[in-house]
């Protein structure tokens, strides 16, 4: 198959700017157009919806994307076993991520990574529901795992501590908890989806649930930032990454609950990409530049 064909047809679906995409790769609209139409007679289908308006990926090129990607993420990797290849890491880098992780972590430095690799682009897809990547057709996506059973999908971030917490107004009026029993009786705000998890006393074999059974959930979120912002608004009690409390933690906005106890469950930032891709130098050099500055905080050792 034309692989220079199928990386004009991954830069217009980036684009969705035939003409653009053409020009990047140094040939005339009408060529790039040409090519296009080959790879489509090649493939089967209409890979684009085109009008005198605007340029739109049809069903097929969706579809198609992610293996377009994988081809061209294979060549490249050929030439690299071979010593070819280019030199330094170029291109579009499609990353679904926690919407909260990239405010209080990769936002900040973003500018620096630009500044490094001036010919790589990142795209985000933020949520903090997940994606699926190679549907989505993305390079890379952060996640949380257990440790068990992300060893051999990603890069493991850093270890992810989750701890139980309210602001010191909501506890003041409604009561200190005691014991994990006394969760019931109040106010809980929960992640969408969240499945029971263990909470075992530090010291002792005493093993409980949270949240603990025949709860109710007062407020119900699917953003870890907003669920925080309502904690620290005294609205109840919460289950946390440290990651995204931490602040507040030192600040005093919020303070743990049964901090004798400890959400164990193995759970760990990662980043992931798709079992069949070949890890590309743009992918490459973003993980490790991440690892490098977001994996030796301070805050992933507490």
């Amino acid at each position: 198959m034309d692989t220079e064909g199928i990386k004009l047809f991954v830069l217009a679906a980036e684009t969705l700017n035939i003409s653009a995409a053409g020009q990047q790769l140094g040939i005339a609209p009408s060529v790039a157009s040409a090519r296009l139409a080959k790879l489509e007679m090649k493939v089967g289908a209409d890979l684009f919806h085109r009008s005198t308006r605007k340029v739109t990926l049809s069903i097929e090129g969706i579809e198609f994307l992610p293996y377009a990607k994988e081809i061209l993420a294979q060549e490249e990797a050929a030439f690299a076993a071979l010593g070819k290849g280019k030199p330094s890491a170029s291109g579009t880098i499609r990353f679904a991520a926690s919407s909260t992780f990239v405010q209080r972590f990769v936002a900040p430095i973003l500018a620096e990574f630009l500044q490094l690799y001036p010919d790589v682009n990142v795209e985000f897809m933020l949520s903090d529901s997940q994606v699926k990547l190679i549907e989505g057709g993305y390079d890379l996506a952060l996640r949380n795992y257990t440790a068990q059973d992300s060893s051999m999908i990603g890069r493991r971030l850093a270890n992810d501590t989750r701890v139980l917490c309210a602001s010191p107004e909501y506890l003041k009026k409604y009561g200190v908890p005691e014991s994990p029993e006394e969760l019931v009786n109040h106010q809980l705000l929960v992640f969408m989806n969240t499945k029971p998890r263990k909470l075992i006393a530090k010291e002792g074999k005493r093993e409980c649930a949270y949240p603990p059974p025949n709860s109710k959930p007062r407020v119900i979120f699917d953003d870890g930032a907003s669920m925080r912002l309502a904690a620290i608004a005294g609205s109840g009690i919460c289950m946390s990454s440290m990651w995204n409390i931490h602040d507040e933690l030192k600040s005093g906005q919020l303070t743990r609950v049964l901090p004798e106890y400890v959400i164990d469950d193995n759970a760990a930032v990662w980043l992931v990409y798709p079992k069949s891709n070949v890890l590309t130098s743009k992918v490459r050099v973003f993980i490790d530049f991440l690892v490098d500055k977001i994996g030796e905080l301070p805050i992933w050792q507490k």
